[in-house]
């Protein structure tokens, strides 16, 4: 028990912890965020969606908040909307998506709908406004129009009735008559004919020819947009009026209300008809009146005929209407109610308020729009039954706050706004967080119960025992405090607790935010008893509840009782075992009793109580009102009678909330104790509004009330009054009535001066009324006059008063400054009138001097008064130039002063203009300036500019008017180079001045004005035009003409001339000409010149129009096709090539056609013209394949020929048999043979052989003989007779003609005859040929047979058969010739002769290099001489040296063959195969060439780099690229002290500078660019030093470097000479050592050679060439030269893998062959042929076994083999030292190579080891060294040397792509290296790949040349140590001018170690790593990792995935994407 109470306490107090800290945390996270908000729509869907069905449509619905509103698609009774298949869907962005649906799928649930969009967060939500859906079905309608009937002289308006079903959707567009006039909407009101906005057709004045005419409306479907015009034509039946007829007025609903949208137009019909014609008058009423009032026309409002149209209708138009109609017989009316509605919105202010607990929020609705029905609120999407505009909340409490939201809504539209309620501070209602538990106890002992609650504010607690609140006594005490986080603990202590202390016992806790309540028992054991219960008075119709307070324990039962009868007796009563009691709906006769509660225990005891219930009746008020409006002046009254209620009732009145008033009239009377009636005997306007009964008695109070309303007419508050006011002040007259309805206020001015007549104000900028005000700002004069003020309600007849308005004007000027002119010398008046309250006095001032006419006799003043003011004249008699003044009159008068001024101008003719200049002048103009003289007070009107060639007159002038006031001008129309004399004279109104001093200028040359003459354009050929052109007119010249722009381009297009200059020729009337040159085929140009001169180009020419010649099409005829119609005519249909291929005009087509196997020879084709589409080609031999194209031939020539088709022609009777013998056998038998027809004519079926005794007449004998056989054997025939054969061929179609007759004789002599014929026969390479030789005599003939002229004897391919034939397999080329077979018995000899011609694929033709370009090589192909058949053509394959191979087809004529679109500066390998019928032949020898090009070229340092304090700027530009465009450069900087390089950026384009910033002032840095194009790339190395902070330098380094080098110069003391510096003398000494060494392996090398030559045999099996290039794939070193074996050292066999030596640093890679097929080496063989300029052969130099300095034998001395030809075998398990690869020829770093077993486990010397690859797992003794198996190419026609290796057929696949050995390569590679040193074994043109290939991976390869995303950063560019360090490329290439880049040594290499292998990882490699590494090698040979993990896989990972197998492929795949090498490179220090 202890421990889960210990555990219990814990668990407690971790829980109080936690509280405490999560209710701080959460008070400390929630305050009062501003951020978060509700729900507010950004996006609210519109009132109405109506869309198509076929459309569908899309309501968008957005809302922000934070956080982000949930959006919720809800109908109109707020159920949520789901998604309805097809129909109706709810996107992922809360759209609401209907889709087009077919009509049948139209459900109304769906498609006619009433939706809102609902968003809502945890702050509230928002429903938007209405959005009524309708979903409109495509249905047919038509449009209707009825009938007529119109009197005439009377308008007519015609009504289009469009269906109702889509009467909304629907409008009318326009009107059409029957003659096709289209009438449409109009602002024109004047004609006959007027759409009205609502849509009919409105016809003014109709007449007797109205009657003949018929009308069509066209409809517009708003949705669908569909147009239509009526079903029927509308007509107008005309009546002839009988009489007088008075106004009737067709009845319509359509007159009764109208409704349209504000902005639109609108029109209210009053179609009367009547004779006379009636008068149309329109009325509107005073809103809530009867009064109207006449409808004011204007621009708005117009009226045609009876119909008012109203344009952009406001809602004040709104209202009601009166058409009255009338004329001299009658008068109508009708109403029409107009509604204008103006769209709804909405606005509640404050849209966000805070509001503190208990404090008033109040909310005010602002809304707009018209009209408007409702008004509601909801608060968070419910209905809150508030209708008011303002919403206020008394005291808001905790569920107040959220979002409210306003909606007005009419009929058609609703429009919401929202606002949100937020709390301020923090409101938390109290909890009760701790509680007693209920508890049964022994009396005696003091109890204490705990209670604790929380809250905000903190909650007080009280204390209830069974209902009653606990007062603190000497028994119950209550405490309480509050504790550190804010709750509240109360206890209450009773002292010794009895048994009547038991009950039910409740702590509330209360604030004002709300109360929380907690109730438990307390049981005391003892005896029932029952506490006191105090009186209960309960109001009737309550529920009365009540629990009986029992203390004691234990109680057994509790029942209530009344009147001694348990309860319950009736159905309203409930009893609970607690003792509970309700009684439902109580009434004072029913209940109203004392009940006694009764309880007991077990022993019977019990205890008794009793409850006294009162039942109270509320007063009840009968319903009262008062009966109508009251008038002022009348009396009523009221009655309140409260029917029911317990008395005393009290009664009193109230009035608008307050109590009544006595002053007011009101009296208020009982009668009696249950009624009081209310009395106003005089009725005013202040007793109108809520009068309230309010009755009460002690069960409560109750009211009525009723409202009064009073009508009172208009009366003054404010009268207006005559007013006077001050001109330009603002006057204000007020006028204010009061009345109820609320009178309207409107003011109205008299028309003219009197009182009478009034009119409306119109409404303008300074005149409006306000509340009754009338406003008039600025008053004027003009404002002066009577006003009519005018208040009416519709209660008597309204109120006016007139009033004036009095404007009181000081004296005014209507003019204030004016300009009066006179002529110098004439009289002149100037008047002033001034205007305002006389008596006004007038003044005169000059110049504002006064002005007295006694000084001066030429001024006279003169006054007179006017009506409206003075009039003052002031009269000069002569007028001088001092006149010229400003004259002011002052007026003045009581109540002000004012003046005006008179600009009084002299005027006189102007003086002569002076300082007349040029300013410019040109060829045909001159700009002119000069000063502007004294205009004589008149504006200068204009100058005249007079000018005339310098050798006319005066009197022969051309004049320029230029305006008067500008004083430069421009003189034109002059003449280029001409003098001319120029003057100017001024003139105004009054004169013209004298002419000014003329100048004289020379006109300047000018462009040409003329164009060029007699142009022509003639075409010269295909491509040029010549254009020949005479020089424009001399006069047009403008100068010398220097030459022509001659312009052309394309006619017909938009595009610029292109111009070309020409020369002047000076010949005159020579003619110009010019040949354009590079046109375009049969196309026309537009051709322009014009002539130029030194200042420019004159105009151009007409456009000469020409073609160009016509060329030869471009593309063939299409869909060629032949049809075969005998055994010689075949027809050809084809279709014209395309327009625009033809280049000209198709004149004729060409077919060419030969017979199939002829087709490869020109020379055998035949061609026919025609020149339609299809022709029959004749004379074709019978059943043969033709081979057909045609080609379309323009005067161009011929076009591109059509791919060939191929037909037969049919076959046909075979020609005779072309020869026959018939040979004696027998006594009895010939021997008959024959040669088959030369002509078959089809298949030969079968042969007749004729045969006939000579001269008797007995019948011809057949014989048919199977088509294969050529012999018959004639028996049975009589000896000595002689017979007479011949023989028939027959195809299917029947039999031929009969060969030549040939006679014979049997006899028993039978001489040797052969039945053969000479003749010849034609094999194919390497199958079986048979020639025969049938043979006849007796005794039987000897068959011999001699092959060209040699007896034959059998061997393997050529033996004899028993029919005497000569069986020849394998046919090979050397066995074409003659084959001559003799037959010899006793009796004679016979012989015949077989020509056997060998048809082979072509032999290698002859490729050479004709020429190079940067992107194109030139090749010249020849084919083989020894080639038999025909050759068709050449295949040439090229392929650049990092890339894939592609072929080009050339046809057999072409002798050179361009290939283009080549890397520039690259390497291309490039081979031919020849091809003919009967295959692709041999390839020739691979070119190794390289297109023009070079790498980057360096730049000069000073222009290269720019330095600063802390950057340096880089000028790319100044880069040179070589020829081949920069691609990107690389730049890595270091600190020079440092020895890791940073990239700064590995693609820096070219042309643009670059900045590399962030270095350290006065640092020196070193920087490595690497510049890259397709040729390869340069690296360059700078070091510089960065400026101090000032701008400095800093000095050198004091390092014996020379400025701008990197590698550090050895210092040597002063006293040594500078040539004996060791950067000097090393390398001199090292080329030294290096030449003597290559002289000795020179010599070693021929005498070797010498040995070599002496073993017989072909050569080139032992001499092998080295190209000039990379040692790359395609040329791999041939392993049976046994010398390269002992130099080499071992070659492992294939498929092993050696594990690594013991401190060794070398790997040796073996290459798996994965090979196709057999396995193929790769090495090419030495060729006399080849060019010497591009390859030199290399001659391996002979090293002896013994004493050889790069090699000691270790170990196994047995392993000297003796054998010829076999002394490069190495033992198994044999030890070697190699030297001179990497080491430098350093003893000390000797490698140990140990040989290993054998893989077929021989242990002596086994043939066939050396250098034969092949496949894992082949097994051992396969191994033969009868062949090379090293074959270049998958052909067997390869070369005459090579017996093994064989595959498959005529199919040229050079390998050049396959891997090579890498383990053999390498080893090459050193070779070549070695003896390189020695003096150069080869060289060529162009830079090398000096890089040999080493065994690492190509990831490695790459990434040790380039930094950053390429690996390691040009870690293999180090400094040159020594010369042997250097690479052989400078011995190869003594005479290139770039070095080649050293050997790269390792990261962190150690300049001391003069060795570049220092890697100390495992040099094992697998074969996958060597089979992965088949390019040009970038570490010449050495085993060097990438640094980095993730490049490289260790030895074992990579052992493991070749066992898997997972290798090969995918880096196969990697290797040939990165091109498996890299360009040649120099590295440069700079």
């Amino acid at each position: 028990m202890n421990m889960p109470n210990k555990r219990l306490k814990w668990l407690m107090l971790f829980a109080a912890v936690a509280l405490i800290a999560g209710g701080s945390q959460t008070l400390a996270a929630n305050p009062p965020d501003a951020d978060q908000k509700g729900p507010v729509f950004l996006k609210e869907p519109t009132n109405r969606i109506d869309f198509s069905n076929s459309t569908g449509a899309e309501i968008e619905c957005k809302a922000s908040g934070n956080p982000m509103p949930e959006i919720i698609w809800i109908r109109s009774d707020g159920t949520a909307v789901g998604d309805v298949p097809g129909l109706r869907q709810i996107s992922s962005d809360g759209k609401l998506v209907f889709p087009p649906f077919r009509a049948e799928d139209y459900r109304q649930e769906v498609h006619a709908q009433v939706y809102a969009c609902l968003a809502r967060n945890q702050f509230g939500s928002i429903i938007s406004r209405d959005v009524h859906v309708r979903a409109v079905v495509n249905q047919f309608y038509e449009a209707e129009i009825m009938t007529e009937y119109v009197i005439r002289g009377n308008a007519a308006v015609l009504k289009c009735s469009i269906p109702s079903f889509v009467a909304d959707f629907v409008r009318v567009e326009s009107w059409i008559d029957d003659e096709g006039n289209v009438l449409s909407f109009s602002d024109n009101y004047d004609g006959k004919y007027l759409v009205l906005p609502s849509g009919e057709l409105h016809i003014r004045e109709v007449g007797p020819e109205d009657g003949y005419k018929s009308y069509q409306c066209r409809t517009k479907h708003r949705l669908t947009g569909e147009t239509r015009l009526s079903a029927t034509k509308g007509r107008l039946v005309i009546t002839e009026p009988i009489g007088s007829v008075s106004p009737k007025i067709s009845n319509s609903d359509d007159l009764k209300h109208v409704k349209v949208k504000r902005l639109l137009s609108l029109s209210l019909l009053c179609p009367a008809q009547a004779y006379p014609q009636p008068i149309s008058r329109w009325y509107k009423f005073i809103e809530g009146t009867t009064r109207k009032q006449a409808v004011v026309l204007n621009d708005r409002v117009k009226q045609v005929s009876g119909t008012l149209i109203i344009k952009d209708a406001v809602v004040d138009d709104s209202g009601k209407y009166l058409c009255v109609v009338n004329n001299s017989v009658g008068g109508e009316s009708v109403e029409t109610v107009l509604t204008v509605t103006a769209p709804l919105s909405a606005k509640i202010d404050p849209p966000t308020q805070t509001v503190d607990f208990g404090r008033p929020a109040v909310f005010t609705c602002q809304y707009t729009g018209n009209p408007i029905k409702t008004v509601s609120w909801m608060k968070d999407g419910k209905a809150i039954g508030h209708s008011e505009p303002v919403l206020r909340i008394e005291s808001v409490k905790k569920e107040d706050k959220g979002m409210y939201q306003c909606f007005i809504r009419n009929d058609q539209e609703s429009a919401e706004a929202s606002a949100e309620l937020k709390l301020g501070g923090r409101f938390d209602p109290p909890v009760i967080r701790q509680a007693f538990q209920e508890e049964t106890m022994e009396p005696g002992p003091s109890v204490f119960l705990k209670c604790v609650a929380g809250g905000n504010p903190t909650p007080e607690i009280s204390w209830e025992l069974d209902g009653k609140k606990i007062a603190n006594n000497d028994r119950y005490q209550v405490g309480q405090y509050v504790t550190v986080n804010g709750d509240v603990v109360s206890y209450l202590n009773i002292t010794s607790v009895h048994a009547n202390d038991g009950g039910l016992y409740k702590c509330i806790a209360k604030s004002k935010v709300g109360v929380a309540e907690h109730s438990a028992k307390l049981n005391v054991y003892g005896l029932p008893y029952i506490r006191q219960m105090e009186k209960k008075a309960i109001v009737a119709g309550e529920t009365l509840i009540v629990t009986c307070p029992v203390a004691g324990y234990p109680i057994d039962s509790i029942v209530w009782e009344r009147d001694n009868r348990a309860l319950p007796i009736n159905r309203k009563q409930k009893v609970f075992p607690n003792g509970t009691l309700i009684i439902e709906n109580v009434e004072r006769n029913s209940d109203q009793a004392t009940y006694t509660c009764v309880a007991k225990n077990q022993e019977g005891y019990s205890a008794r109580g009793s409850l006294e219930v009162q039942v109270m009746v509320l007063p009840s008020i009968h319903p009262f009102s008062f009966d109508a409006e009251a008038n002022e002046g009348d009396s009523v009254q009221l009655t309140c009678h409260v029917a029911k209620g317990d008395l005393p009732l009290r009664i009193r009145w109230t009035h608008n909330g307050l109590p009544l008033f006595t002053h007011l009239g009101v009296m208020a009377s009982k009668i009696g104790e249950r009624i009081s009636l209310l009395t106003v005997e005089s009725v005013k306007a202040a007793n109108s509004g809520n009068y309230s009964c309010v009755a009460s008695n002690n069960a409560g109070n109750v009211s009525s009330s009723a409202e009064l309303l009073v009508n009172v007419p208009p009366r003054w508050i404010l009268e207006p009054t005559d007013k006077a006011f001050a001109q330009g002040s603002d006057a204000k007259v007020e006028c204010k009535a009061d009345g109820f309805p609320k009178p309207q206020v409107t003011w109205k001015k008299a028309v003219g001066d009197t009182p009478g007549e009034y009119k409306d104000l119109k409404k303008s900028d300074n005149i409006r009324v306000e509340e009754g005000t009338l406003h008039v700002d600025n008053i004027q004069k003009t404002n002066e006059g009577y006003y009519l003020c005018e208040a009416i309600n519709g209660i008597g007849s309204g109120l006016s008063a007139v009033i004036m308005i009095s404007v009181q004007a000081p004296p005014e000027f209507t003019e204030k400054l004016r300009n009066q002119t006179a002529r110098r010398g004439e009289p002149a008046v100037l008047q002033c009138e001034a205007k305002g309250e006389k008596p006004i006095g007038i003044l005169w001032n000059m110049n504002n001097m006064r002005l007295d006419p006694k000084n001066d006799n030429r001024y006279t003043i003169r006054e007179e008064i006017l009506s409206t003011g003075v009039m003052s004249s002031l009269s000069i008699k002569r007028t001088e130039r001092s006149d010229s003044a400003l004259f002011t009159c002052v007026a003045t008068n009581a109540f002000g002063s004012d003046d005006a001024s008179i600009n009084m101008i002299v005027q006189e003719v102007p003086e002569m203009p002076y300082a007349l200049k040029v300013l410019d002048k040109s060829g045909r103009s001159v700009q002119l300036s000069w000063a502007q003289p004294y205009d004589g007070n008149s504006p200068l009107d204009r100058y005249i500019i007079e000018f005339k060639r310098s050798r006319a007159s005066w009197s022969e002038i051309d004049r320029v008017i230029v305006p008067g006031h500008t004083t430069e001008a421009q003189v034109q129309k002059l003449s280029p180079a001409t003098t001319y004399n120029i003057r100017i004279v001024a003139e105004n109104a009054i004169g013209t001045s004298q002419s000014s001093e003329a100048v004289t200028i020379i006109t300047a040359e000018e462009a040409p004005s003329g164009k060029p003459q007699n142009i022509k354009v003639e075409p010269v050929n295909q491509t040029t035009m010549r254009v020949t052109w005479k020089p424009p007119p001399r006069t047009e010249w403008n100068g010398e003409i220097l030459g022509y722009y001659v312009g052309y381009k394309l006619s017909n297009t938009n595009s610029s001339y292109v111009f070309e200059t020409i020369n002047f020729i000076t010949e005159e009337g020579k003619e110009h000409n010019l040949e354009l040159q590079n046109l375009r085929v049969y196309t026309q140009y537009s051709v322009v010149i014009q002539a130029f001169n030194k200042i420019g180009a004159g105009p151009l020419s007409e456009e000469e129009k020409q073609f160009t010649a016509e060329g030869t099409p471009s593309q063939p005829p299409s869909d060629t096709a032949c049809t075969t119609l005998t055994s010689q005519t075949i027809r050809v249909g084809w279709v014209s090539p395309p327009l625009e291929s033809a280049n000209g005009v198709i004149k004729t087509y060409k077919v060419v056609y030969a017979p199939s196997d002829e087709w490869y020879d020109e020379t055998k084709r035949h061609y026919k013209k025609t020149a339609s589409s299809d022709t029959v080609l004749h004379g074709l031999k019978k059943y043969t394949n033709y081979t057909m194209q045609v080609l379309a031939t323009t005067a161009g020539g011929d076009g591109v020929r059509s791919v060939p088709i191929h037909c037969q022609t049919e076959p046909d009777v075979p020609e005779a048999p072309t020869d026959v013998k018939a040979l004696v056998m027998g006594n009895a038998a010939i021997l008959v043979s024959w040669r088959p027809p030369a002509q078959p004519n089809g298949i030969i079926t079968q042969y007749t052989v004729y045969s006939k005794a000579e001269g008797a007449e007995t019948e011809t004998k057949t014989q048919k003989v199977p088509h294969y056989q050529m012999s018959f054997e004639a028996t049975e025939l009589e000896k000595n007779k002689p017979y007479e054969f011949w023989v028939t061929a027959s195809t299917t179609i029947g039999e031929g003609q009969q060969s030549k007759s040939i006679v014979a004789m049997p006899s028993d002599q039978v001489p040797a005859k052969i039945a053969s014929f000479d003749d010849t026969f034609t094999a194919t390479f390497k199958e079986d040929a048979k020639m025969p030789c049938l043979a006849v005599g007796a005794p039987q003939p000897e068959i011999t047979w001699k092959i060209k002229g040699v007896e034959f004897s059998a061997n393997d391919r050529m033996r004899l058969l028993p029919d005497g034939s000569l069986l020849i397999k394998s046919v090979n080329r050397q066995d074409a010739g003659d084959y001559s077979c003799h037959a010899e018995n006793s009796i004679a000899k016979d012989s015949i002769t077989h020509k056997l011609i060998v048809l082979a694929p072509p032999q290698s033709p002859h490729v050479t290099l004709s020429a190079t370009t940067t992107d194109a090589l030139t090749v010249k192909l020849k084919p083989h001489e020894g080639d038999t058949a025909p050759l068709h053509g050449y295949t040439l394959h090229y392929k650049p040296e990092f890339g894939e191979w592609e072929t080009s087809e050339v046809s057999v004529d072409s002798q050179k063959h361009n290939i283009e679109g080549l890397l520039c500066g690259s390497r291309y390998q490039v081979y031919a195969t020849g091809f003919n019928n009967i295959g692709a032949g041999e390839a020739s020898d691979i070119l190794n060439t390289r297109t023009k090009g070079q790498k980057p070229k360096l730049p000069e340092k000073p222009r290269f780099i720019e330095v600063s304090s802390n950057s340096v700027s880089l000028h790319f530009k100044a880069w040179k690229d070589g020829g081949c465009p920069m691609s990107h450069f690389v730049v890595e900087s270091k600190k020079r002290d440092q020895i890791e390089w940073n990239q700064i950026s590995n693609n820096v384009k070219p042309d643009n500078n670059y900045v590399v910033l962030d270095l350290e002032p006065a640092t020196w840095y070193n920087l490595r660019i690497t510049a890259h194009n397709s040729a390869g790339f340069t690296v360059a190395e700078y070091d510089f030093a960065t400026l101090t902070v000032t701008g400095g330098t800093i000095a050198p380094l004091d390092d014996g470097s020379s400025h701008g080098n990197v590698h550090t110069r050895i210092r040597l003391p002063a006293w040594m000479p500078e040539w004996l510096d060791l950067n000097f003398m090393v390398p001199l000494i090292a080329t030294v050592v290096v030449v003597a060494v290559g002289i000795c392996v020179v010599c070693v090398a021929l005498s070797r050679r010498r040995a070599d030559d002496m073993r017989g045999g072909q050569k080139d099996v032992y001499y092998d060439v080295v190209y000039n290039q990379t040692m790359g794939p395609g040329a791999t070193l041939d392993k049976r030269r046994p010398d390269l074996r002992d130099e080499l050292g071992y070659i492992a066999p294939p498929n092993r893998k050696l594990p690594p030596v013991p401190g060794s640093n070398y790997n040796t890679c073996d290459r798996i062959k994965r090979g196709r097929g057999g396995m193929r080496s790769n090495h090419s063989t030495w060729d006399p042929r080849r060019n010497p300029n591009l390859y030199e052969e290399l001659k391996a130099p002979p090293v002896p076994m013994h004493g050889n300095h790069y090699g000691h034998a270790h170990g196994n001395v047995e392993c000297h083999y003796r054998h010829p030809g076999m002394e490069d075998e190495i033992c198994p398990y044999a030890t070697f030292h190699l030297l001179g690869f990497r080491e430098e020829m350093d003893p000390t770093k000797a490698m140990n190579f140990q040989t290993f077993p054998h893989q077929n486990g021989h242990t002596g010397p086994v043939p066939g080891h050396a250098g034969t690859m092949l496949p894992p797992g082949h097994p051992g003794h396969v191994h033969s060294r009868s062949g090379s198996q090293s074959m270049p190419r998958a052909n067997r026609y390869q070369r005459k040397n090579s017996q093994g290796g064989q595959s498959s057929i005529y199919t040229p696949a050079p390998e050049y792509d396959d891997p090579a050995n890498c383990a053999e390569e390498d080893q090459y590679r050193r070779y070549t290296r070695v003896n390189s040193q020695g003096g150069s074994l080869y060289s060529g043109p162009g830079p090398e790949y000096d890089d040999p290939a080493n065994c690492a991976p190509e990831e490695d390869q790459y990434g040790s040349q380039y930094g950053g995303p390429y690996g390691q950063p040009y870690d293999h560019y180090g400094s040159r140590g020594s010369m042997g360090r250097r690479s052989i490329g400078s011995a190869r290439n003594p005479g290139n001018g770039s070095p080649e880049p050293p050997p790269p040594p390792p990261r962190n290499h150690d300049m001391s170690n003069s060795s570049f292998n220092d890697s100390k990882e495992s040099n094992e490699i697998s074969e996958a790593e060597c089979d992965r590494d088949h390019g040009p090698r970038g570490n010449y040979g050495a085993v060097k990792r990438s640094p980095q993990p993730k490049d490289q896989r260790t030895t074992e990972e990579m052992r493991k995935l070749i066992e898997r197998n997972e290798t090969g492929p995918k880096q196969l795949q990697l290797q040939q994407a990165n091109g498996a090498g890299f360009t040649a490179y120099d590295t440069m220090a700079v």
